[in-house]
């Protein structure tokens, strides 16, 4: 054909800085581009070979090659598949955005599968520009007859098209690298930029350099037609494998048929465990993974896995990588993945997947949200089925998994509606427990023996009063029922007192130590009526109380009244609440409780607090200090409200009360300590 010279179809002679600014955000990504015009080309051909338009040949192996040269600062990329004619290289290349993935689907619509056409966007080829200063493309069509071409431009507007010397079926591109990004050239940065986008391409890739010094060792029996052989090794002693030392061949770089791709019953364990490590560099064993296949309404498949993510010191955000037809798309696309399904580990290959031209943003906002919406679902349906064939399993988990699913259910109402009945927790013997089975483990169950112990003391004339005192308690605890509390602890060491009180009385709590647990049991009370979480120091139920009559509580009214004037002067606090009550546990003189309002609020507050802000004692309105009035020392300090010591008696009280809670202060366990010497000494004397 005779040389031919002209100019570029496009409508701005600006398009080459365009495309080299603002087309990709990463300059690495013509890698991906050029490859995955490769993998088109090839799938082209053998297209073509099943609907026998074409014949490929004897011993065919489909490859792209990518073949780094540092000295001549040049990089190629050849695939043996479909190749283009004079005419296509006008029309695909000559004329940008002309996409030819979009025309091929057109012409064969009813022949052929479609999904597997990697391209949708014409400006593929044009990326090679954000790194080279001038590309040449040499090209054969499968056609019979037809002309090798060899086009070349320098990054303007201008092209140079002759016939070229190609020989192979195929194309070749080559990159004349910019000075200013030969890294590009560098066998190692190739390396890993093609195992970010490449690694389970449809086609293998494989990775050499141009006139390479290095060699490799093979058995002689192994030797392929293109090795290139250096030395032959003779056999160190009789019987050894005979060996030779070769060109080091091209390495292959990717997984051409990836473990999301195949059946879910043809995977093993093992084949999975090892994906994992693989892909994800993580060597700890994730706890289990789902396997996602789906046809219908849109193309998607993928593996979930879920790794171990309570570890308090270790950041537990995940990695779910999105592919569209096994080309790498990016991380954690938040349009696609739900926002709490990026704590896993995972990848997702979605063909049906609407990208913009340069495959890094999505459009069509609804068709991406029922994808995203589907994975929620399948994730839901697995961890429910996993509760009901599985609870033992499923139990071993929940730790692990727990802040992810209760993040699920606070970021997505339909998961969380579906969750609901299989989010467990684990009470004070260890047990796992699902919602409906906590509310029915708080049972108020009075002391009968101690009723009819105190009955007894006080005789005849009180005990038609202590029956309609108990029958008031019984009205009471039906309230109490209906109400539907759920008591649980935040810290089994520093409210082990109050934990030891609820199993005294026969009652029950869950363990909530997670920060995630406080806004989501806000969110399980506002979503289900008449469920309301209580920490177990938040108030004083019956069933921690001696039954009295009403008699006996007029008195101990009186005896807070008392005992009240001296705990406020002694501590210095007059705003402080107090209680006296009889315990059952007669070996507790104080204890303080803190509503379960004033709890939440003060973490709020604490959680929108700005730095250096004194919240000082805000919240302390809701702290009641509880003295019992069945302990000796309580008794004392009522019966000797002068004595010297009693200011200190009543200082200690208070401060054992907060220990049960929280650790003190500085300043006031320097206080606390002292005072607590002072008291050992007062009885050596």
């Amino acid at each position: 054909m005779a040389e031919k010279h002209g100019s570029l179809s496009i409508n701005s002679e600006n398009i080459f800085p365009i495309i080299k600014k603002w087309l990709y955000s990463d300059h690495d990504i013509f890698y991906r581009e050029l490859i995955s015009n490769g993998c088109d080309a090839i799938t082209k051909l053998k297209k073509l070979d099943m609907m026998g338009e074409y014949e490929l040949p004897e011993n065919y192996k489909a490859r792209i090659d990518v073949v780094v040269d540092p000295e001549a600062k040049t990089l190629t990329f050849t695939d043996n598949g479909i190749g283009m004619t004079a005419d296509e290289v006008e029309e695909y290349i000559n004329q940008i955005a002309f996409s030819g993935a979009t025309d091929f689907i057109s012409k064969y619509k009813d022949k052929t599968d479609n999904d597997q056409i990697i391209g949708h966007f014409g400006l593929g080829f044009y990326s090679a520009f954000m790194v080279a200063d001038e590309v040449h493309i040499d090209t054969l069509s499968y056609k019979e007859g037809a002309k090798a071409v060899h086009w070349e431009c320098d990054g303007g507007t201008e092209f140079t098209m002759t016939e070229g010397d190609k020989a192979e079926v195929g194309t070749k591109i080559t990159l004349f690298v910019n000075e200013d990004v030969l890294e590009f050239c560098n066998e190692y940065k190739a390396r890993e930029v093609i195992k970010k986008y490449c690694s389970f391409m449809p086609t293998e890739i494989y990775l050499s350099k141009a006139n390479t010094k290095e060699t490799e060792t093979i058995k002689a029996d192994e030797k392929r037609p293109d090795d290139v052989v250096v030395e032959e090794i003779k056999p160190e002693k009789e019987g050894d494998e005979e060996k030779i030392k070769i060109v080091k061949r091209p390495e292959l770089l990717n997984d051409t048929n990836p473990l999301w791709m195949k059946n879910p019953s043809e995977c093993t364990k093992e084949e999975y465990l090892e994906f994992y490590r693989k892909v994800f560099k993580d060597y700890k064993e994730p706890l289990f993974w789902i396997h996602l296949n789906m046809d219908y309404p849109f193309n998607l498949k993928g593996i979930l896995y879920f790794p171990r993510i309570n570890m308090e010191y270790e950041s537990i955000e995940g990695t779910i990588k999105l592919y569209n037809n096994q080309v790498f798309i990016a991380d954690n696309i938040k349009e696609v993945i739900p926002e709490f399904l990026m704590l896993l580990k995972g990848v997702i290959d979605c063909p049906d997947l609407p990208l913009n031209v340069s495959r890094s943003a999505l459009q069509n906002d609804g068709f991406v949200k029922k994808i995203s919406d589907y994975i929620s679902k399948k994730v839901a349906d697995k961890l429910a089925g996993m509760c009901k064939t599985e609870k033992e399993e499923y139990d071993k988990y929940w730790d692990d998994i727990s802040p992810f699913i209760k993040f699920g259910c606070l970021k997505d109402d339909k998961f969380c509606e579906k969750m609901t009945d299989y989010i467990l927790f684990k009470n004070l013997d260890g047990k796992y427990l699902t919602l409906p089975e906590c509310l029915e483990v708080n049972k108020i169950d009075p002391d009968e023996a101690e009723n009819k112990e105190e009955a007894e003391e006080k005789g005849a004339d009180e005990s038609a009063e202590a029956a309609e005192t108990e029958a008031a308690d019984k009205d009471a605890e039906a309230e109490e029922k209906k109400e539907k509390v759920i008591y649980y602890v935040t810290d089994e060491k520093q409210q082990s007192q109050y934990i030891n009180m609820f199993k005294a009385a026969k009652m029950d709590a869950v363990i909530l130590n997670h920060n995630i647990d406080q806004p989501f049991i806000s969110q399980l009370e506002a979503k289900n009526e008449g469920i309301k979480f209580k920490r177990i120091d938040a108030d004083l139920t019956d069933s921690l109380k001696s039954k009295t009559s009403k008699k006996a509580e007029e008195e101990l009214t009186k005896a807070a009244e008392t005992i009240g004037k001296v705990m406020k002067k002694a501590l210095k606090k007059d705003k402080i609440e107090i209680k006296v009550e009889k315990l059952k546990n007669k070996k507790i003189a104080s204890m303080m409780t803190l509503s379960e309002e004033s709890r939440r609020m003060q973490d709020m507050m604490k959680m929108y607090a700005m730095p250096g802000m004194d919240m000082g004692d805000y919240g302390k309105e809701g702290e009641t200090l509880v003295l019992n009035a069945n302990h000796p020392l309580v008794q004392y300090v009522l019966d000797h409200t002068d004595d010297s010591n009693v200011s200190m008696i009543c200082e200690q009280l208070y401060d054992l009360a907060l220990l049960q809670q929280a650790p003190l202060e500085p300043e006031a366990m320097s206080k606390f300590i002292t005072r607590s010497n002072d008291i050992m000494l007062l009885l050596t004397k």
